[in-house]
Protein backbone atom coordinates (compact mmCIF):
# COMPACT_ATOMS: atom_id res chain seq x y z
CA UNK A 1 0.00 0.00 0.00
CA UNK A 2 0.95 3.67 -0.27
CA UNK A 3 0.27 6.24 2.44
CA UNK A 4 0.17 9.92 1.48
CA UNK A 5 0.97 12.60 4.06
CA UNK A 6 1.57 16.32 4.33
CA UNK A 7 4.64 17.32 6.31
CA UNK A 8 2.89 19.85 8.53
CA UNK A 9 6.11 21.83 8.70
CA UNK A 10 6.89 25.40 7.70
CA UNK A 11 9.38 24.57 4.95
CA UNK A 12 10.51 21.63 2.87
CA UNK A 13 14.02 22.11 4.27
CA UNK A 14 12.71 21.74 7.83
CA UNK A 15 10.90 18.58 6.79
CA UNK A 16 14.07 17.12 5.25
CA UNK A 17 15.98 17.83 8.44
CA UNK A 18 13.34 16.14 10.60
CA UNK A 19 12.82 13.17 8.27
CA UNK A 20 16.58 12.53 8.11
CA UNK A 21 17.22 12.98 11.83
CA UNK A 22 17.88 9.81 13.81
CA UNK A 23 16.56 11.54 16.93
CA UNK A 24 13.15 12.25 15.41
CA UNK A 25 12.46 8.55 14.72
CA UNK A 26 10.34 9.61 11.71
CA UNK A 27 11.08 8.87 8.05
CA UNK A 28 9.44 8.33 4.69
CA UNK A 29 10.32 6.84 1.35
CA UNK A 30 9.68 9.98 -0.70
CA UNK A 31 9.38 13.69 -0.03
CA UNK A 32 7.99 15.91 -2.78
CA UNK A 33 8.65 19.64 -2.55
CA UNK A 34 6.22 22.38 -3.54
CA UNK A 35 8.30 22.82 -6.72
CA UNK A 36 7.84 19.16 -7.64
CA UNK A 37 11.33 18.02 -6.66
CA UNK A 38 11.29 14.37 -5.60
CA UNK A 39 13.69 13.20 -2.92
CA UNK A 40 13.95 9.50 -2.10
CA UNK A 41 14.89 9.28 1.58
CA UNK A 42 14.44 5.54 2.20
CA UNK A 43 14.78 2.67 -0.27
CA UNK A 44 11.35 1.27 -1.14
CA UNK A 45 12.37 -2.22 0.02
CA UNK A 46 13.14 -0.90 3.51
CA UNK A 47 10.75 0.07 6.28
CA UNK A 48 10.20 3.77 6.86
CA UNK A 49 8.62 5.18 10.01
CA UNK A 50 5.86 7.39 8.60
CA UNK A 51 2.55 5.90 9.67
CA UNK A 52 2.66 5.35 13.42
CA UNK A 53 -0.16 3.43 15.04
CA UNK A 54 -2.92 2.57 12.61
CA UNK A 55 -4.37 -0.06 10.29
CA UNK A 56 -5.81 -0.65 6.85
CA UNK A 57 -7.86 -3.76 6.22
CA UNK A 58 -6.05 -6.61 7.91
CA UNK A 59 -2.76 -4.68 8.04
CA UNK A 60 -1.92 -3.53 11.56
CA UNK A 61 1.75 -2.73 10.95
CA UNK A 62 1.29 -0.10 8.26
CA UNK A 63 4.95 0.96 8.27
CA UNK A 64 6.07 -2.53 7.26
CA UNK A 65 3.50 -2.84 4.48
CA UNK A 66 3.60 0.58 2.84
CA UNK A 67 5.49 3.17 0.88
CA UNK A 68 5.24 6.55 2.61
CA UNK A 69 5.06 9.71 0.51
CA UNK A 70 5.28 13.11 2.22
CA UNK A 71 4.17 16.25 0.41
CA UNK A 72 5.84 19.42 1.64
CA UNK A 73 2.88 21.42 2.91
CA UNK A 74 2.48 23.22 6.24
CA UNK A 75 -1.10 22.04 6.65
CA UNK A 76 -2.68 23.68 9.71
CA UNK A 77 0.37 25.89 10.32
CA UNK A 78 -0.62 28.03 7.31
CA UNK A 79 -4.37 27.51 6.99
CA UNK A 80 -4.11 24.39 4.84
CA UNK A 81 -2.72 25.82 1.58
CA UNK A 82 -3.49 23.87 -1.61
CA UNK A 83 -0.94 21.47 -3.01
CA UNK A 84 0.91 22.94 -6.00
CA UNK A 85 0.54 21.80 -9.60
CA UNK A 86 4.23 20.77 -9.89
CA UNK A 87 3.91 18.80 -6.65
CA UNK A 88 0.78 16.95 -7.81
CA UNK A 89 2.35 16.20 -11.20
CA UNK A 90 5.44 14.78 -9.47
CA UNK A 91 3.25 12.73 -7.13
CA UNK A 92 1.45 11.23 -10.14
CA UNK A 93 4.80 10.15 -11.60
CA UNK A 94 6.02 8.64 -8.33
CA UNK A 95 2.72 6.86 -7.72
CA UNK A 96 2.56 5.40 -11.22
CA UNK A 97 6.06 3.95 -10.84
CA UNK A 98 5.52 2.64 -7.30
CA UNK A 99 2.18 1.02 -8.13
CA UNK A 100 3.70 -0.70 -11.16
CA UNK A 101 6.83 -1.89 -9.31
CA UNK A 102 4.94 -3.30 -6.32
CA UNK A 103 1.68 -4.32 -8.04
CA UNK A 104 -0.34 -2.10 -5.70
CA UNK A 105 -3.99 -1.57 -6.51
CA UNK A 106 -5.33 2.02 -6.60
CA UNK A 107 -7.69 1.29 -3.69
CA UNK A 108 -4.62 0.76 -1.52
CA UNK A 109 -3.38 4.32 -2.06
CA UNK A 110 -4.61 6.00 1.09
CA UNK A 111 -4.15 9.07 3.19
CA UNK A 112 -2.67 9.01 6.67
CA UNK A 113 -6.19 9.93 7.80
CA UNK A 114 -7.43 6.57 6.47
CA UNK A 115 -4.98 4.47 8.49
CA UNK A 116 -5.37 6.47 11.71
CA UNK A 117 -8.85 8.04 11.64
CA UNK A 118 -9.46 10.55 14.38
CA UNK A 119 -5.74 10.77 15.12
CA UNK A 120 -4.37 11.95 11.76
CA UNK A 121 -5.98 14.24 9.21
CA UNK A 122 -3.44 14.43 6.38
CA UNK A 123 -3.24 14.89 3.50
CA UNK A 124 -6.33 16.97 4.27
CA UNK A 125 -9.46 18.31 2.60
CA UNK A 126 -7.56 20.25 -0.09
CA UNK A 127 -5.79 17.18 -1.42
CA UNK A 128 -6.97 16.37 -4.97
CA UNK A 129 -8.01 12.73 -4.74
CA UNK A 130 -10.22 13.15 -7.81
CA UNK A 131 -7.16 13.94 -9.91
CA UNK A 132 -5.49 10.71 -8.83
CA UNK A 133 -8.68 8.75 -9.48
CA UNK A 134 -8.94 10.13 -13.02
CA UNK A 135 -5.49 8.71 -13.71
CA UNK A 136 -6.21 5.36 -11.99
CA UNK A 137 -3.70 6.13 -9.25
CA UNK A 138 -6.16 6.01 -6.35
CA UNK A 139 -9.67 4.87 -5.66
CA UNK A 140 -11.26 6.57 -2.69
CA UNK A 141 -13.33 4.50 -0.38
CA UNK A 142 -15.60 6.04 2.14
CA UNK A 143 -15.68 2.91 4.27
CA UNK A 144 -12.61 1.22 5.69
CA UNK A 145 -11.96 -2.26 4.24
CA UNK A 146 -13.01 -5.23 6.35
CA UNK A 147 -10.21 -6.78 8.37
Amino acid sequence: MVVIHYTGMGTCEAAIERLCSVESAVSCHYLISEKGEVLQLVDEARRAWHAGVGSWGGITDVNSASIGIELANPGPLAGFPPFTEPQMAALEGVLAAVLARWNIMPENVVGHCDTAPGRKFDPGAKFDWARLELNSLAQRRFLRPKS
